[in-house]
């Protein structure tokens, strides 16, 4: 095991600019990647259960169906990552770019989306339950088929919804009063 951690470490810290690491399936849980540039990276079904990406670059990585429950990505760079599927339960992306990403079915739960850029993102079919949406912005973000259920009404009052797609969107359940 040890040996397989250290590979890892050798890996992430290769610069990976011109490089597409293929970490699909990797078991990376509560790995320190603060900073780490995995950009174009593949981490399908990537086990990230509790791991450290604050200022991590995922731009254009392959994030489908990956853990990242309770996962720290504070102002993490994800444009045009695709998240399909995606387990983000109790994950704080507070400040995170997360602009044209595709978050088609990804469980929200409990998420915290303090002041992240959501612009262009595509939420279709997400659930978002208890998540904290305080200063988000979602401008020309799709939410077609998704389900908000437990959102303090206070964090919806300032985020950006112009020309957003909310075709079919559901609310579930009562917003809490704020």
């Amino acid at each position: 095991m040890e040996f397989f951690q250290s590979s890892i470490y050798l890996v992430l810290n290769f610069q990976t600019r011109s490089l597409k690491p293929d970490l699909s399936g990797a078991d990376l849980l509560g790995a320190d990647l603060n900073g780490a540039d995995l950009s174009g990276a593949d981490l399908t079904r990537a086990q990230l259960y509790r791991s450290n990406l604050e200022s991590a670059n995922l731009s254009d990585a392959n994030l489908d169906f990956a853990n990242l429950t309770s996962a720290n990505l504070t102002s993490a760079k994800l444009y045009s990552a695709d998240l399909i599927g995606v387990q983000l339960r109790d994950a704080n992306l507070i400040d995170a770019q997360l602009r044209y990403t595709n978050l088609t079915s990804a469980q929200l739960r409990y998420t915290n989306l303090t002041g992240a850029n959501l612009h262009g993102a595509y939420l279709n079919g997400a659930y978002l339950f208890g998540t904290n949406l305080t200063d988000a912005q979602l401008r020309d973000a799709n939410l077609a088929d998704a389900q908000l259920a437990q959102i303090d009404r206070t964090s919806l009052e300032v985020i950006i919804l112009s020309g957003a797609n909310l075709s079919g969107f559901r609310k579930i359940n009562k917003l809490i009063a704020g």
